[in-house]
């Protein structure tokens, strides 16, 4: 099972609430709420060595696949997510307009397999692929950016965080072809 949730100062539970009754796709599959909560714990685990803007990796693990229209192949779902963010700017979160450019700039280009951009972004990014293990794959340290998630221990922690999933979330990811499912 996942994590519950935890407030921040950047994350409040109206803002969490909102983005799970807005999300179109539901919690059943592979980039619901379930997902939402184990990018948060890695990157807020990540975040305290990388150095990370905390509030930036707070507010991408809730909204980078917010707006995902499928479970497969929906390349501008990123795009999306960050012009909600920016909707959502100033009413459900504050946020610098800094803050705001990595926060974009992250949500974009989470699933694009790059590797190199600012450590807050890369700390972003780095918390999302060290969650594969829903869809059947381990992480590896060649899609990782930081040095922190790079380390046999964290992936390890992850992998067995992302593998326990609810029952039938469970049966689906056992049944489905894992392959095609994108970040």
């Amino acid at each position: 099972m996942s994590s519950a949730f935890i407030p921040s100062e950047a994350v409040s539970s109206d803002l969490f609430d909102t983005l799970v009754a807005n999300h179109r796709l539901g919690h059943r599959g592979f980039h619901g709420r379930d997902h939402w909560l184990r990018v948060l714990q890695n990157g807020r685990l990540l975040a305290v060595e990388t150095g990370a803007n905390l509030r930036v990796v707070e507010l991408f693990a809730l909204l980078h696949d917010s707006c995902r229209e499928n479970e497969n192949d929906d390349p501008l779902h990123g795009h999306r997510a960050a012009a909600y963010a920016r909707d959502l700017r100033g009413r459900w979160f504050d946020a610098t307009d800094a803050e705001m450019d990595l926060l974009t700039l992250a949500c974009e280009l989470h699933s694009d397999g790059y590797t190199e951009a600012d450590i807050t972004v890369q700390t972003c990014w780095d918390a999302d692929r060290l969650d594969l293990g829903r869809v059947g794959i381990r992480p590896s340290v060649r899609y990782l950016c930081t040095e922190v998630a790079k380390r046999a221990d964290i992936i390890a922690a992850a992998f067995q965080r992302s593998t326990l999933l609810p029952s039938s979330a469970a049966n689906r990811a056992s049944s489905s072809v894992t392959s095609s499912v994108r970040l």
